[in-house]
């Protein structure tokens, strides 16, 4: 992609806020990011805002990328990536980590590097491991850019299952049963790890679900039914991450709530409901993303449940110290409780996806909650807060 037409240095006084929108990445969310991406960039206001789209691949390089949200979506069931977006040349994009200067910077081998600006808030839209885990929360704190979404212990607890579990239930929340195996403790003795799951289910039954500890999307998750299919599912998780969770099954129903950060606090959309899909296991990537199996919004719950699950969603924005947005996942039993499964702070973005959806039934659309979200993080200072 050209920087020819991209805005340049010295800045105009006059000039809109220009928000960088931050995408791609190392994790294995990456395809889902760009499609993040491209709904984002074709919600933002252009009249309101400049936008620089920022992509980055898949061995971690900070490339120029091109604006096109047509081409940034789900086709053939084959998620985009940014490699398709990106300037072919081997330029990259770097950000100063001096906080006296928001510049962006173009380098190309044996060019002179093209500054392109200061950016005034960063949009990241990674999901997974390098960007939605405090890594790149802390670069940007570094670069004092300000930022959409939670700050780096946040985004560490919500991108960590164990950790996060442990939060929520010292602040009173009920979680489910879980155990966790830790990488060192498979590589000292891996038979042992593997007898200590079977223990787990010897106490709370099979089925199991075995998911990396630190990823999202339902990617590397396997529903394990018994013994047997116990090696293969923690293989599959440990692709993902050396860190792995196994959680036992809930009976109930699967209720969402999407948190969003107003003028006077956090507020709750109306909860949706994941109906189990009729062609797979579980509510699982192929089921999420792929094949778009629709939620209920707002949840068929009554009044009493409805108002309960909101305030819980906001109870876990508060207990993990979020910032901006939070998705709440959790299962209501059938006994009528509350079981919170985890958080996302930065859910997925889609249009499909269930944030949005449930903020638009709350009387928010899409544009709105993508203005919101720079507005608030214009607003709010990097650093300690």
């Amino acid at each position: 992609m050209s920087t020819e037409n991209l805005p340049q240095s010295p800045e105009q006084p006059s000039r809109k806020p220009r928000v960088a929108v931050v995408f791609g990445g190392r994790s294995s969310e990456h395809g889902i990011s760009v499609v993040t991406a491209g709904a984002v960039l074709a919600a933002i206001d252009r009249t309101k805002y400049e936008v620089l789209p920022i992509g980055i691949t898949t061995d971690g390089r900070w490339a120029l990328t091109a604006d096109a949200p047509e081409r940034m979506a789900i086709t053939e069931r084959r998620t985009p990536t940014v490699e398709q977006l990106a300037d072919p040349a081997e330029g990259a994009v770097v950000l100063s980590v001096d906080p006296a200067s928001r510049e962006v910077v173009y380098s190309e081998p044996g060019s002179v590097p093209k500054a392109l600006g200061e950016v005034d808030v960063v949009f990241p839209v990674l999901h997974g491991p390098y960007g939605e885990d405090g890594t790149l929360q802390g670069l940007l704190e570094l670069s004092g850019v300000p930022y959409v979404g939670s700050g780096v212990l946040a985004s560490a607890v919500g991108q960590d299952k164990d950790y996060m579990k442990r939060v929520f239930a010292s602040f009173g929340l009920k979680v489910g049963p879980y155990v966790v195996i830790r990488p060192r403790e498979w590589e000292r003795d891996a038979s042992a790890a593997r007898e200590k799951i079977v223990d787990f289910a010897g106490e709370h039954g099979w089925p199991l679900f075995v998911k990396p500890a630190r990823a999202g999307s339902s990617i590397g998750i396997t529903k394990v039914d018994g013994p047997d299919g116990l090696d293969e599912a923690i293989a599959e998780a440990r692709r993902h991450d050396p860190k792995i969770l196994v959680e036992a099954a809930l009976t109930g129903r699967e209720i969402e709530c999407g948190v969003l950060e107003f003028e006077d606090g956090p507020r709750a959309s109306v909860p949706a409901e994941i109906p189990p899909p009729s062609a797979h296991a579980y509510y699982d990537f192929e089921a999420k993303y792929l094949d778009s199996t629709p939620g209920l919004v707002p949840a068929p719950l009554t009044d009493e449940e409805t108002a309960e699950v909101r305030r819980l969603a906001v109870e876990a924005f508060e207990a993990a110290s979020c910032e901006g947005l939070v998705r709440a996942d959790f299962f209501l039993t059938d006994d009528g409780e509350f079981v919170i499964n985890e958080i996302n702070t930065l859910p997925g973005f889609t249009p499909i996806s269930m944030y949005p959806q449930m903020w638009q039934a709350s009387g928010v659309s899409y544009p709105e909650l993508v203005d919101r979200l720079v507005q608030a993080a214009l607003n709010r200072p990097t650093g300690l807060r």
